[in-house]
């Protein structure tokens, strides 16, 4: 048995290690003394060991791209810098045929999948979403549609008068493959409530990934953090993912978002530290223990720090993206797209194996 990086571990985080290395579930107590603890390395190196044993020294990555049918939102998130009102300045909605137009001139070959996100915009009906995927599916069959947050599908409910169930069935035949994990924030309607989170509440975001698990969907989901939560709010939320997870078995990853400033030019305090980013992504590992893959998402953290993540849980860096908009709207300074060499030369610069997976983590290339 390996031993514990720092050899002064406290009773407290001894009881701990044992109970991951002996398959125990860990407790919101355990969750929330491991963030208390400033005991980083040996939190890390635990995360690391129960990485190692779902997915060895692999780390997954895929060619896509992010894209964004409309910034128009009837939702005022405080958090959000991307949405505009309609007639705002730079406020824009897409047809189908103009996303084509667009993808052509920016698609390169290997692109597997088109992760789509964008506003609730009431001014426009429900067919029109619809009609956004199936004309993406009609000129690129081959590339899988994640397409929607949980928010999203639950403003199509109220827009259209449709269930959930009618929803995700009427998307899945324009070409629907998965859902995106965006639109958790945090799992707790007094934080929706603070941050005026006006969109689907607690229940409303489980139970569309509960429908969509039910209809045979494989799903995403996130966490933002590093704003007004305290500790315990993020342990609360990654218990409710387990249990749903307990349910359906339909998360393929979880996403810890680490929360951007609304200024490109915001100093280092007003941003989480690389240590709470680190703590975060290992803790997610160790509590989220019926999930296969805790995502490293370079975008918010950089691709330095995500090397490091793949020794702290990770097991995933996203993709390509080509163009990312939203935290990049919010003040991330990162790149806003990455080459399939750049992830291969950061997975391998970790020590690892890097493997081009699709969008449901059938591995297409391993490069040993």
């Amino acid at each position: 048995m390996v031993a514990v990086a720092t050899p002064n571990t406290d009773k407290r985080m001894a009881e701990i290690v044992e109970k991951v290395r002996l398959g125990q579930r860990l407790t919101l107590e355990d969750g929330v003394y491991l963030y208390e603890s400033d005991d980083l390395l040996t939190i890390g190196q635990l995360a690391n060991e129960v990485n190692m044993r779902k997915n060895g020294k692999k780390v997954y990555f895929i060619e896509n791209m992010s894209l964004y049918f409309t910034n128009i939102c009837e939702s005022h998130c405080a958090f959000c810098s991307f949405r505009k009102d309609q007639g705002e300045e730079g406020a824009y909605t897409l047809s189908g045929a103009e996303m084509v137009a667009y993808v052509e001139q920016h698609i390169h070959p290997g692109v597997r999948e088109f992760h789509i996100v964008g506003g609730h915009n009431q001014h426009v009906p429900f067919q029109y979403y619809v009609d956004s995927l199936k004309a993406l599916n009609e000129r690129f069959p081959n590339v899988t549609l994640k397409a929607y947050t949980a928010a999203e599908i639950e403003f199509f409910t109220r827009i259209s008068g449709m269930s959930t169930k009618e929803v995700l069935l009427a998307l899945k035949e324009a070409g629907l493959k998965s859902l995106t994990g965006g639109g958790a924030e945090i799992l707790s309607d007094q934080y929706r409530e603070k941050m005026k989170v006006e969109k689907a509440n607690v229940d409303q975001y489980l139970d569309v990934h509960r429908t969509a698990h039910q209809l045979g969907m494989k799903t995403h989901t996130t966490m933002l953090y590093g704003s007004i939560e305290s500790h315990e709010d993020r342990i609360r939320h990654m218990i409710q993912i387990r249990e749903l997870q307990d349910e359906t078995g339909g998360f393929m990853v979880f996403i810890p978002l680490s929360m951007q400033p609304r200024n490109k030019n915001a100093g280092i305090m007003r941003r989480n530290s690389a240590y709470e980013d680190l703590k975060t992504i290992a803790i997610s590992r160790l509590m989220l223990d019926n999930i296969q893959h805790i995502k490293a998402y370079f975008i918010n953290i950089g691709v330095q720090l995500t090397q490091v993540a793949l020794s702290f849980g990770a097991s995933d860096v996203h993709g390509t993206i080509v163009r990312e908009k939203i935290s990049h709207a919010a003040g991330a300074v990162t790149p806003e797209g990455i080459t399939r060499k750049e992830l291969i030369w950061l997975i391998q610069g970790a020590g690892r194996i890097p493997v081009e997976r699709d969008t449901f983590y059938n591995e297409i290339q391993v490069y040993e």
